[in-house]
């Protein structure tokens, strides 16, 4: 292993090999740890009265709970977290998640297709909102070769759609790269999800 020079000039800082963990604070230990483990097909790798660590992969934990009895609800109109993403490989994978998480009492607070990705949007028992995605170019060049485009500029949130209609397009044989792709409404502002 070669030792970097520590105080060697770099024109940038150390860029990490990937995201590892949430952790969200709360008041309400089991019913996000429940919440959790559905949504993200996940398991509790360690828990006791304070804390809970949850896996779905071979990550050791990628949300953690910590109770806190002191602390306040979340105030929707303060700085912070908008969201937290996880993608999905296809836009199957994508619908199947949505249906099985429908199956389970949770629904989605809305679904739109941003361009880059098509998403799915979530809110957790505290409020917190996760997105949940498929990667509608092949690469991240592609992504952001779209995300330059004057249509992006104009509309950078995107477009609603309804997951059951996809599910039936999916069903008839439309191609993913079809179904992926954004079609073009001009410029709208975001959705109020807070009031979701």
């Amino acid at each position: 292993m070669t030792i970097p020079d520590f105080d060697a000039p770099s024109p940038k800082v150390q860029s990490p090999s990937a995201l590892a963990h949430v952790v969200l604070r709360t008041t309400n230990l089991k019913p996000m740890e429940d919440f959790y483990v559905t949504f993200l097909g996940g398991r509790v790798v360690h828990k006791n009265n304070m804390l809970s660590f949850i896996t779905y992969d071979e990550e050791h934990h990628r949300i953690a709970l910590i109770a806190l009895p002191s602390i306040g609800p979340k105030y929707p109109a303060s700085c912070g977290l908008e969201h937290i993403a996880f993608t999905f490989p296809t836009l199957s994978d994508l619908m199947l998640a949505y249906r099985q998480r429908k199956a389970r009492g949770i629904s989605p607070i809305w679904c739109v297709n941003h361009g880059p990705t098509t998403s799915v949007y979530y809110k957790d028992p505290d409020g917190n909102v996760l997105e949940t995605q498929v990667d509608n170019f092949d690469t991240p060049d592609d992504a952001n070769e779209f995300m330059s485009t004057d249509a992006f500029a104009e509309n950078p949130i995107g477009v609603d759609f309804d997951p059951e209609d996809l599910i039936k397009r999916l069903r008839a044989g439309e191609d993913d790269s079809v179904l992926k792709r954004r079609k073009e409404i001009g410029p709208r502002g975001p959705p109020d999800l807070d009031s979701v």
